[in-house]
């Protein structure tokens, strides 16, 4: 468990690190979920969790000054989790999903605020450089660039180890208290859970077009018809 814990610590921070330096969109969740999955040999529940995230925020881009909740760290402690505790519980479970995303999806409202501490910390680091440019010393701005980006992914880093134990051994220990309509309830919201995503991804089709429309109906399809297979409907 510490391995895979500090594997998935790694692998969220390069997946966090595109949102401030690579940008080469691997930190959406529709393909930080299923990264995590893959990690954790279960890319079903990495892709359901990914998908899901990605539709709930689809309509909160970072343009301009404006830095959204941290959606790639919810991505990737949701499928973590979920995979993890679906794993000690004997198997995944749409309702250990749900409480995952009831846990974990505040937490990417802290992750917002790392991102701005960080970026307030960017700041100092570029006036500094700007000084050190003006002083023709070009090492020193490598320096500073690097410490920038050594500094974003350490903290994410350091968010997933510090969330991700606790989340799990909290899933792991609540779940199995719950009242069976208290379970029922939890497999009901899972099926919901895509068609709010889809309806959040109305409000993009006139700005996007009708691709995110089209992944919430494949998304709750899938659910749909993972739920009957499951007979839990």
């Amino acid at each position: 468990m510490i391995i895979k814990v500090i594997m998935v610590a790694f692998a969220g921070a390069i997946l966090c690190l595109d949102r401030v330096a690579l940008q080469v969109m691997i930190s959406r969740p529709i393909v930080a979920g299923p990264v995590i999955g893959l990690l954790l040999n279960d890319p079903y529940t990495g892709l359901i969790v990914g998908a899901l995230i990605e539709l709930l925020w689809i309509d909160r881009p970072p343009i301009g000054a404006y830095i959204p909740p941290n959606d790639t760290m919810a991505a990737v402690l949701i499928a973590a989790a979920s995979i993890e505790s679906g794993r000690l519980l004997g198997g995944p479970s749409p309702g250990v999903i749900v409480l995952a995303v009831l846990l974990y999806l505040p937490l990417s409202l802290l992750g917002r605020r790392m991102e701005i501490w960080l970026c307030r910390g960017n700041e100092k680091l570029a006036e500094e450089a700007l000084h050190h440019a003006e002083q023709g010393e070009a090492g020193v701005i490598g320096r500073l660039h690097a410490t920038a980006v050594l500094r974003a992914g350490l903290s994410a880093a350091a968010f997933i180890l510090a969330a991700l134990p606790p989340g799990i051994a909290l899933l792991t220990w609540i779940y199995p208290l719950l009242a069976k309509w208290t379970v029922r309830g939890l497999i009901m919201v899972y099926g919901i859970l895509p068609l709010i995503g889809t309806a959040v991804a109305l409000n993009t089709v006139k700005i996007r077009g009708s691709v995110p429309l089209f992944c919430g109906i494949f998304l709750a399809a899938t659910v749909v018809i993972r739920l009957v297979r499951a007979g839990e409907f």
